[in-house]
C-alpha cells in the first residue's frame, strides 16, 4: 500500500506571535492550525509574516524565517552585516539582537536545558543565570566582535569564496567576514579565486603570527597557486590518502595560552575565540582548586591545553593521564607537554582506554567531549572514580544537561556553573560545570 503523498508547505507564509527561544537559534511560534514553527530572524514577543523554508503538512514542525516584522522587540536592530537574513549566510543566528539580548536569550536556552535534561534550577546548578562576554567584547549595538580565528570559507561553482546558507549547500559569496579575526581577515581569501577547490579552511593562531590555509579540492581539481595578502602556510585535505597534508610551511600553528606556546597541527582543534582557552583554563583551574602532588586525568584532551595547565599546578609529584582519539592532536600533546616527565597521553576513545588502564581512583577529571556529550556509560565510570571534583567543559547545553543528568544518577552535585559567550553572533554558548560528590553538599 503506498504512502499518501504530502504537500510542502515551502513558500507559504504565516502571520505568528513569536514565542520563546529554543535550542539552535530559532524561535518558537504556532500556526493557527497549531502547527510548530522554529523561526529564525526573529525574536521573543515579536508579531511577524514568517515564509516556511523546510516542512510539509503534518509534519511534527516547519522550519521558517520572519521575514517581515510587524511588531517588533525592543531588543531587535538592524543587522550590522549586510549577509545576514532570510536566505542569506547562515553562520551567524542573532545579528539582528542587541548584544546583552543575545546572551539573555543563551543563558534562556540553557536554563530551560537544565532544567528539561537536567532537573535542575540555575540555583541547583550553582549558576548566576548570566552568560558572560569574553574580555573586550562587550560593545555597543551594531558593532561586532572580531573574534574568529578559524573561518571555512565554501567556494562556489566559480571559484568564489563565500559562506554556507543555513541547511543549504548553496554559497552566500561575501567580500568580508565581520566576526572574523583581524588576522583572518588581512589574508584576504574572499578577493582571490579558488577554481577547483570545494573549501578553504584559514587560520589566525592566538599569540602567534603564524597564518594557515587548508585546502580541500573537488575531485580532480588541482591547486591553486596560493598568493596571499600576508605569509601563509598551506596544507590540503586529501581524500584519497586521508588525512592533511602540507604544501608548504610549517605544517602547525603556535597558538598562546595559560603562559604556554602549544603546536596545534592542520586540522587539529583549538578553541576559536581569542580569548577562549584563557578563559576557560582560568574557570577550570578555580573550580577544581588543584593541589600538589594530586593525580587528574584530562579526557578528550585535544593538543593538552588543560593537561599542562594542571601538570603545572600538581608539582613534580602530581601525575596527568590525557586521553584523545585523533592522532596527530596526540603527537601534539606529547610535543607540548614533554617538559612534565608525569603527564603521560593515550590515543583511543575514553571509553575504550579509561577503563583498560587499570586507574580506579583520582583526584580531578576534565572533560571537554565532542558537541554529542560523553554519554551514561562513560559519565558512570568516571563517577566511580570518585574524583573529589570533576570539570565538564561543554559546548552544547543539551548535551552538557543530559549528561549533568547521568552525574546526578550517579551520586555527583553541580557545585558551580559558569557560561560564557564566546561565540557572540551566534547560538552557541560555551559552558564549565564543576561537579563534587553528593554527600560533600549535604
Amino acid at each position: 500500500m503506498q504512502a499518501e503523498p504530502t504537500t510542502s508547505l515551502v513558500g507559504e507564509e504565516y502571520e505568528v506571535e513569536i514565542g520563546p527561544v529554543a535550542h539552535g537559534g530559532h524561535c518558537i511560534a504556532r500556526t493557527a492550525e497549531g502547527q510548530v514553527l522554529f523561526v529564525r530572524h526573529a525574536l521573543p514577543g515579536e508579531r511577524v509574516v514568517v515564509k516556511v523554508t523546510e516542512g510539509e503538512e503534518g509534519a511534527r514542525f516547519l522550519r521558517a524565517d520572519a521575514v517581515r516584522i510587524l511588531e517588533a522587540s525592543k531588543d531587535r536592530i538592524e543587522a550590522p552585516c549586510p549577509f545576514a537574513g532570510p536566505g542569506r549566510c547562515g553562520g551567524c543566528d542573532w545579528q539582528h539582537a542587541k548584544p546583552g539580548a543575545q546572551r539573555r536569550l543563551k543563558a534562556d536556552v540553557l536554563a530551560e536545558q537544565l532544567r528539561r535534561l537536567a532537573g535542575l534550577t540555575p540555583e541547583e546548578a550553582g549558576w548566576d543565570g548570566t552568560v558572560v562576554p569574553a574580555e573586550g567584547d562587550k560593545l555597543p549595538a551594531g558593532e561586532v566582535p572580531q573574534w574568529r580565528t578559524r573561518v571555512q570559507y565554501a567556494v562556489d561553482a566559480d571559484g568564489h569564496a563565500g559562506l554556507r546558507r543555513h541547511r543549504s549547500h548553496e554559497v552566500e559569496r561575501i567580500d568580508h567576514c565581520m566576526i572574523a579575526a583581524p588576522g583572518v581577515s588581512e589574508l584576504g581569501i574572499e578577493k582571490h579565486e579558488w577554481a577547483g577547490m570545494e573549501s578553504v579552511e584559514a587560520i589566525a593562531a592566538t599569540g602567534s603570527q603564524d597564518r594557515q590555509v587548508i585546502l580541500t579540492p573537488r575531485p580532480g581539481g588541482r591547486l591553486p597557486l596560493v598568493e596571499l595578502d600576508k605569509p601563509v602556510s598551506v596544507m590540503r585535505v586529501d581524500e584519497k590518502a586521508g588525512g592533511v597534508h602540507r604544501v608548504h610551511g610549517r605544517p602547525f600553528v603556535r597558538e598562546r595560552a595559560d603562559g604556554r606556546t602549544h603546536r596545534v597541527g592542520a586540522g587539529g582543534f583549538w578553541q576559536v575565540h581569542p580569548k577562549a582557552a584563557d578563559t576557560l583554563v582560568t574557570a577550570v583551574m578555580q573550580g577544581l582548586l588543584p593541589r600538589k602532588g594530586e593525580m587528574a586525568l584530562d579526557l578528550y584532551c585535544g593538543v593538552g591545553l588543560f593537561a599542562g595547565a594542571l601538570a603545572d599546578r600538581l608539582g613534580d609529584k602530581g601525575a596527568v593521564l590525557g586521553i584523545e582519539s585523533g592522532k596527530r592532536a596526540v603527537e601534539d600533546a606529547r610535543h607540548n607537554l614533554a617538559d612534565f616527565p608525569r603527564v603521560r597521553i593515550e590515543q583511543g576513545k575514553v571509553e575504550s582506554v579509561l577503563p583498560r588502564t587499570g586507574i580506579t581512583e583520582v583526584d580531578l577529571i576534565v572533560l571537554d567531549p565532542p558537541r554529542a556529550g560523553a554519554g551514561r556509560d562513560t559519565v558512570k565510570h568516571l563517577a566511580s572514580l570518585r574524583a573529589r571534583r570533576i570539570a565538564y567543559v561543554a559546548c552544547d547545553p543539551a548535551a552538557l544537561a543530559r549528561d549533568l543528568g547521568y552525574f546526578g544518577e550517579n551520586g555527583y552535585r553541580v557545585r558551580m556553573l559558569r557560561a560564557f559567550d564566546l561565540f557572540p553572533m551566534t547560538h552557541h554558548v560555551e559552558c564549565v560545570a564543576i561537579l563534587e560528590p553528593a554527600e560533600k553538599g549535604a
